[in-house]
């Protein structure tokens, strides 16, 4: 929630909040929601208000505080929509914090719908029970990105062609680091495009074992290997 949440205050709920409350969850007033977001935590709310388009939360208790989430990113060539949906909604479950489209050489899709993949990213958040929505940046070309790349955060790109470093030594090595992974496109990255990125200080090339993995899939195995190892699936969970 964009508002901010304090015992007694108000929360006014926009049309697609009311709608999911009244006619996807058929809530009616008085009853108990949880309301959520990265500066003030969880809290346990109450329906005042609802109609079709609009409604209103009274806000009475904190169920959890704040908790600070993995710093990593996820950087993405688009691909198609179906596919694309379920990597965002993989991607924020998994606890990624900003979510990054990029065109590459050889990227297929041609239309990128932010809000959609916005709407998807809050439902995971909500479904996860997580405290934060990634950020989802708007997308530009992967030279682009490279150009204006913070010079403390490393990047490990998904190498399809399997000459990169094994994933979990590269995930060991660099756990002291600010991470941010890249997969490419359908097609996998131009040969350009490696040459260019092994050129870079911050960038390692990783590889994901003997297979041949969908962009989908590789986002989602190495996001998983390098959470893991990290100690983010050490963590319990506080509800």
């Amino acid at each position: 929630m964009e508002d901010r949440l304090a015992s007694g205050g108000a929360v006014e709920l926009h049309r697609g909040q009311a709608h999911y409350l009244r006619s996807v969850l058929r809530l009616d007033r008085d009853a108990a929601v949880a309301g959520f977001n990265t500066a003030d935590g969880e809290w346990l709310c109450r329906i005042a208000e609802i109609g079709k388009n609009r409604g209103r939360l009274t806000v009475e208790r904190q169920l959890r505080s704040p908790e600070p989430g993995p710093d990593l990113w996820l950087l993405f060539a688009p691909i198609k929509r179906a596919r694309l949906d379920w990597l965002v909604e993989k991607a924020t479950e998994l606890g990624i914090s900003a979510l990054l489209p990029v065109w590459t050489a050889r990227t297929q899709s041609e239309r990128l719908n932010l809000e959609r993949l916005r709407a998807h990213a809050i439902e995971a958040a909500e479904q996860s029970e997580r405290l934060s929505v990634p950020k989802l940046r708007s997308p530009e070309t992967l030279g682009r990105v490279l150009g204006a790349w913070p010079p403390e955060r490393h990047l490990v790109v998904c190498d399809e062609t399997g000459a990169g470093e094994p994933i979990g030594d590269a995930a060991a090595r660099l756990l002291a680091t600010p991470l941010a992974l890249l997969v490419g496109p359908e097609g996998g990255f131009d040969q350009t495009e490696l040459d260019a990125l092994s050129k870079l200080s911050f960038v390692t090339r990783i590889g994901l074992g003997p297979r041949v993995l969908r962009a989908e899939t590789a986002a989602v195995a190495a996001l998983a290997v390098f959470q893991a190892i990290a100690g983010d699936w050490r963590r319990a969970r506080t509800r």
